[in-house]
């Protein structure tokens, strides 16, 4: 009699959950140390439900005819000169960020998950945590391979690892991973994997995917469309996580409320690149940041929200502070950057009249009172040729790691500060969101790596500002930053339209 073929379930059965063991000579606490001490209790990892039922053989398979798509068109993109066809080369500056800020950021996912992942008891959450990582590692290997092809026309790409780990304005998605692994594994997901994979990361691809289709981005926007099923999975992992939590003990709500709001906060900080790009580095526009937010958080994550409060979850703190800083932020560090141009590893400039008419399109209520006099008065001084840039190192909040940039939302006109004491020694901090933070684990964040500090101390070379950024930070001083006015990728730009 032929053998019965296995149906996609009784397989992914026999490849998954079959696989795992009982134990009968060794401490069962002893093989996953991680999984009680976070007060997190599981009653049942049965309960557990794989949103996506893939096997390994299937999932290689998937990912293949995935791949053999998107490197086409890689090649097609270098052999027909495709970095020509981008709309102005003010936009490749935003590339730049990506590769520098995001990209090492898949690779730091793709090491947590593989580490989270070996410390579950349940074989699903095991093999769920698996299969992310892989995700991960592939899209670090993708976007590389997307965003290196600029690497020989422009500047600013020779390094970008080394940047990574170096340059002030890049520790704040970095402190925002190292913040996330060095929590415990259900920390770990509801931060990864359901505060920022669910909530937030719409907010991080779909503006700069799509704003690479909008300014001729072929490469980076098909690298997006290969990602995005990966992206799926990984979103409705994050929902069946935090479920999984909350359906498995009423203990565990208030602590995955407690990371709820935390990882909300710490992520709303780290986007605030994101709607700097969106609302100032592409020359051709999608969106604003404040029409993101509205669609992609108040909608999306109100409906969501509602649905989880059957469970006993509310909103994320300060989710109000947010709704009203979504005026204020992406003109708050487009003004940074702009100011410390000299010190960044991108190029800056002031918006034209075109695109400070459509910021205050976009931003009736704000933009004309509190940010185009700004920008007004940069362009006054730039054609007196008095151009400034910063020469102070600014203050840095100590849990988020973004110069002290923000204004109180109850006062636009003053900047948000908020300080403690520990332990004799006093922090600083950008708001009460990263504040709080603090209060709840000082001695984690006495330990954060500040720029700023760090150049203070003379741990990063010096003494002088030039000698840190070419030294420490590796930056080819006068190609890599300053303004886009008179830089050699605007010489070169105009070199190839003329020929």
């Amino acid at each position: 009699m032929a053998a019965k073929k296995l149906n996609l379930k009784d397989k992914y059965k026999l490849l998954t959950r079959d696989l795992d063991w009982e134990f009968s000579y060794e401490d069962r606490k002893e093989a996953f140390p991680y999984e009680e001490f976070e007060g997190i209790k599981i009653t049942d990892w049965s309960k557990w439900e794989d949103p996506f039922r893939l096997t390994m053989d299937a999932y290689w398979k998937y990912q293949a005819e995935k791949e053999k798509k998107l490197y086409a068109i890689f090649d097609a993109f270098q052999q027909n000169n495709g970095h020509l066809n981008v709309s102005d080369p003010r936009y490749v500056n935003a590339v730049k960020l990506f590769l520098t800020g995001v990209s090492p950021l898949e690779y730091q996912a793709y090491q947590g998950f593989a580490h989270v992942g070996r410390q579950f008891g349940g074989v699903g959450a095991r093999v769920a945590c698996q299969m992310q990582s892989i995700d991960e590692l592939r899209h670090v290997q993708t976007q590389v391979h997307a965003m290196s092809p600029y690497n020989k026309f422009f500047d600013g790409f020779h390094d970008w690892t080394h940047m990574h780990d170096r340059v002030w304005y890049l520790s704040v998605p970095k402190s925002f991973f190292d913040d996330a692994r060095t929590g415990g594994p259900f920390e770990f997901l509801v931060a990864i994997s359901f505060s920022f994979e669910y909530v937030l990361t719409n907010l991080l691809f779909v503006p700069f995917m799509s704003g690479a289709a909008h300014n001729g981005d072929l490469n980076t926007v098909t690298f997006g469309f290969s990602a995005q099923s990966d992206e799926a999975r990984h979103m409705t992992l994050g929902l069946e996580v935090i479920k999984f939590l909350l359906e498995q003990h009423e203990d565990n709500v208030p602590i995955v409320q407690k990371w709820i709001d935390k990882w909300f906060w710490r992520g709303c900080r780290l986007l605030s690149l994101v709607g700097m790009m969106m609302d100032y580095m592409l020359p051709n526009k999608v969106m604003s940041w404040k029409e993101a937010w509205e669609v992609y958080f108040e909608e999306a994550g109100g409906a969501l929200f509602k649905d989880l409060a059957r469970y006993g979850i509310r909103m994320p703190k300060y989710a109000d502070v947010v709704e009203k800083e979504k005026e204020h932020v992406s003109h708050q560090a487009w003004w940074t950057f702009y100011a410390y141009g000299h010190a960044a590893g991108f190029h800056t400039w002031i918006p034209t009249d075109k695109e400070l008419d459509w910021l205050s399109e976009k931003y009736p209520e704000t933009f004309d009172k509190y940010y185009r006099p700004r920008w007004e008065l940069a362009k006054k001084l730039e054609a007196e040729g008095k151009r400034f840039y910063s020469q102070a190192l600014p203050q840095l909040c100590t849990t988020c790691q973004v110069p002290m940039m923000f204004t109180d939302m109850e006062n636009p006109g003053e900047l948000s500060y908020r300080s403690t004491e520990y332990k004799g020694e006093k922090y600083h901090f950008c708001s009460d969101g990263c504040c709080d933070i603090f209060k709840d684990e000082p001695e984690k964040y006495v330990q954060s790596w500040l720029p700023v500090h760090q150049i203070f101390q003379g741990n990063c070379g010096g003494p002088d500002v030039p000698d840190i950024l070419k030294d420490f930070y590796h930056f080819n001083l006068g190609a890599d930053n300053l303004d886009m006015k008179g830089s050699p990728d605007e010489e070169r730009w105009k070199q190839w339209k003329s020929a």
